[in-house]
C-alpha cells in the first residue's frame, strides 16, 4: 500500500543531536510512519539526494497576531523552513478583551510593534472575548502552518482593571482576578503568559503599556497561576534593571517555565545568573537574534534622518524619490541639512553602526567592524550622507543599509548563542513590519552559523531551532524526526542556502507598506504531513492547526 509521501535518499539530521544518517522517511495521516530504508512508493516522492532532511522549525517570538487575519501564509516565516509559530509576545495581545477595548489593544500594538491600528481593526474578525475564544477564531482562518499563543499582561490587565492598568498598582483582590484569568486563559489553551518589562514598549500616548511596572507580588501570582495550569512565563525584560529583572525571573522559575528575550550586551552577566538558575532546578531558556538586530532603510523604505528636505522625499513614492536625487542640488541640499542639524553629531555617530546589505542576491548581514557606512565614507573622504547617496544612485535606488541596534558585536553573539541556555530566534516576525525584517532566522542559524562559520554542527544548530523550542512550549508530539511524530519538515539544499534581499511590498489592509524576505535551498517543507512549500515557493496548502496547551 503507497504511502502518503515518501522522501528519498536524504540526509537525515533528526533534531536529537545524534549524529545525521541516510535514509528515507514515509508519512502517512499527518504523521511520520518509517525511517530508514522505505520500500513501498508513496502518492508524492521528494528526491532528498544531496539534501539535509530536518524537522521543521519552531519560532518563539513572532507578533503575527495580526497578519494572520489577512495572511494565512503568515509570510515571510513560511519561506524559511518555519513550521510552528509562537504568537503574543512581549505582553501584548488581542486578548482576552472586552468589545469597547477593542480600539485601546489596536492602538497599543500599532505604537509597540509598528502594526497599522485600520489593519488590525479591519483586517480581524474581532469575534472572541475570551483567549479560548481568540484561539478558535484563529483556527477558522485556517493558517498555513502551526500556530501556539501566549495570552498577553496587558490585555489580561485591562481586562480586570480598565484604564487603571495603565499607571495604577493592581489591589490584591484585583491581583487575584489578574492571575485567575492568566490561568483560565492557559487552561482554554494558551502555551502560557506574555509578559513586557521593557519601558521603550509605549501607549500611543507615549505611557507604559499596562503590566510594565506591575508590582512583584502581582507577578508572582500569575506565574503561580500560569505555572499551576503547566503554562510558560515569557518576559521582555527591562534591561537597563537586568539584576532586578533576574531576581524576579528566578523567583517566577519556582512556579512555571521561563522564556525571556536576551541581547548579547549583557551577556556576560545572564550567563552567570541564568547558569545558577539552570542549577538550582529552574527550566529557564532564553532567546536571541542570531545576528545583529535594528532597522533596514533605504530609499524603497522611506526610513531617512529627520530634516525637512529628507522629509520631502519621506512623503513621496519611490518612483518621485528616485527621481529627486537626480538632482546634484537637490543632494547637495539633503547633505547640507544633515551637516547643519543639531543632531549632526548623532548622525553621523549612527552611521557607524550602518552596514550595506550590498547588492548580491544574498544580503550582507556579517559585515566586519570596518565594514560600516562611516568606514566606508572616511576610506573615500565623503560625508556619510554623501556615502548612502552615491551608493543609492549606484544600485538603481535598490541598496538597503542594515542599521544595528542590538548584538552589535557578532563576537559576543558567538559566544552567548553557544551557551545552553541562549537559543537564536526572536526574529519579531508580524512587527515593526515596515523598520526591519529579521524572520529568516532560522535560514541564517544553518547557513552562516553552520556552513559558513562552523560555529554549529548541523546536528546542534537543528536542535536548536527545532526540537529545543519545541521541548520550551511543551510540544513532544513534534520538533523531531521519529516515528509517530508529526511530519513537520524540511528538505533543504544546505550548498545553496540563504536568505535573500529584503523588499517592501504594500498588501496590509488599506495598503501599508511591510518588509518580506524570502529564501533560497528549501527543495520542500511539509506541514502536518502536507507539502506547503515546493522549491522556495508555496503550493498554496494551509495545513497548520491551533497548538494548544495540554498542561
Amino acid at each position: 500500500m503507497a504511502h502518503d509521501v515518501v522522501i528519498r535518499n536524504g540526509t537525515i539530521v533528526d533534531g536529537t543531536g545524534q549524529p545525521q544518517f541516510a535514509g528515507d522517511i514515509a508519512v502517512d495521516g499527518g504523521s511520520i510512519s518509517e525511517i530508514g530504508v522505505v520500500s513501498e512508493s508513496g502518492r508524492e516522492e521528494i528526491n532528498a539526494d544531496g539534501k539535509i532532511v530536518t524537522p521543521g522549525f519552531v519560532d518563539l517570538h513572532t507578533h503575527l497576531d495580526a497578519q494572520i487575519g489577512w495572511d494565512p501564509m503568515m509570510t515571510s516565516i513560511t519561506w524559511h523552513g518555519v513550521t510552528t509559530a509562537l504568537l503574543g509576545n512581549c505582553g501584548v495581545t488581542f486578548a482576552p478583551c472586552k468589545s469597547e477595548d477593542r480600539d485601546f489593544l489596536a492602538g497599543m500594538m500599532e505604537t509597540v510593534e509598528d502594526i497599522p491600528k485600520h489593519a488590525i481593526l479591519t483586517g480581524l474578525p474581532w469575534d472572541w472575548q475570551s483567549y479560548g475564544g481568540y484561539l478558535d477564531s484563529i483556527e477558522r482562518l485556517g493558517p498555513m502552518i502551526n500556530v501556539c499563543g501566549l495570552v498577553g499582561h496587558s490585555a489580561t490587565r485591562t481586562y480586570v482593571m480598565g484604564e487603571r492598568a495603565i499607571e495604577e498598582q493592581a489591589t490584591p483582590e484585583e491581583i487575584e482576578q489578574i492571575a485567575a484569568l492568566a490561568g483560565q486563559s492557559v487552561r482554554e489553551g494558551a502555551i502560557g503568559f506574555s509578559v513586557n518589562r521593557h519601558p521603550g514598549h509605549t501607549l500611543p500616548d507615549r505611557r507604559p503599556i499596562p503590566g510594565t511596572f506591575a508590582s512583584r507580588d502581582e507577578m508572582l501570582a500569575i506565574a503561580k497561576a500560569v505555572g499551576d495550569e503547566g503554562g510558560i512565563m515569557q518576559t521582555v525584560p527591562h534591561f537597563g534593571d537586568i539584576e532586578n529583572e533576574m531576581d524576579l525571573l528566578e523567583e517566577e522559575g519556582k512556579s512555571a517555565r521561563l522564556l525571556f528575550s536576551a541581547i548579547s550586551e549583557h551577556g556576560v552577566r545572564l550567563d552567570e545568573r541564568i547558569s545558577d538558575m539552570r542549577a538550582k532546578g529552574v527550566d529557564v531558556t532564553a532567546v536571541t537574534v542570531p545576528r545583529s538586530g535594528g532597522g533596514v532603510g533605504g530609499l524603497t523604505t522611506g526610513n531617512f534622518w529627520p530634516t525637512p528636505s529628507w522629509n520631502e522625499l519621506r512623503k513621496v513614492d519611490f518612483n518621485a524619490r528616485w527621481e529627486r536625487i537626480q538632482d546634484a542640488e537637490f543632494r547637495a541640499k539633503l547633505v547640507q541639512e544633515v551637516k547643519d542639524s543639531p543632531h549632526a553629531e548623532m548622525i553621523v555617530k549612527g552611521t557607524h553602526r550602518s552596514y550595506p546589505l550590498g547588492l548580491a542576491d544574498r544580503p550582507h548581514y556579517t559585515g566586519g567592524r570596518h565594514e560600516s557606512l562611516a568606514d566606508i565614507a572616511a576610506e573615500v573622504g565623503e560625508h556619510p550622507v554623501e556615502t548612502w547617496l552615491r551608493l543609492t544612485l549606484e544600485s538603481n535606488g535598490q541598496m538597503l543599509f542594515h542599521n544595528r541596534g542590538f548584538n552589535v558585536n557578532l563576537e559576543h553573539l558567538e559566544k552567548m548563542i553557544t551557551t545552553d541556555w541562549a537559543m537564536p530566534g526572536l526574529g519579531d516576525a508580524g512587527a515593526h513590519v515596515s523598520q526591519m525584517i529579521d524572520s529568516g532566522w532560522s535560514t541564517f542559524v544553518l547557513s552562516h552559523w553552520h556552513r559558513d562559520s562552523g560555529v554549529y554542527s548541523a546536528e546542534e544548530a537543528v536542535r536548536r531551532i527545532a526540537a529545543e523550542p519545541a521541548r520550551v512550549l511543551g510540544f513532544h508530539d513534534r520538533g523531531t524526526l521519529q516515528v509517530g511524530k508529526r511530519a513537520d519538515i524540511n528538505v533543504i539544499d544546505l550548498e545553496t542556502l540563504a536568505e535573500r534581499q529584503p523588499y517592501i511590498v504594500h498588501d496590509f489592509p488599506g495598503g501599508a507598506p511591510r518588509f518580506q524576505q524570502r529564501a533560497r535551498g528549501y527543495k520542500a517543507t511539509l506541514c502536518n504531513g502536507q507539502v506547503i512549500l515546493r522549491d522556495d515557493e508555496h503550493t498554496g496548502i494551509c495545513a497548520g492547526e491551533v497548538l494548544r496547551n495540554n498542561g
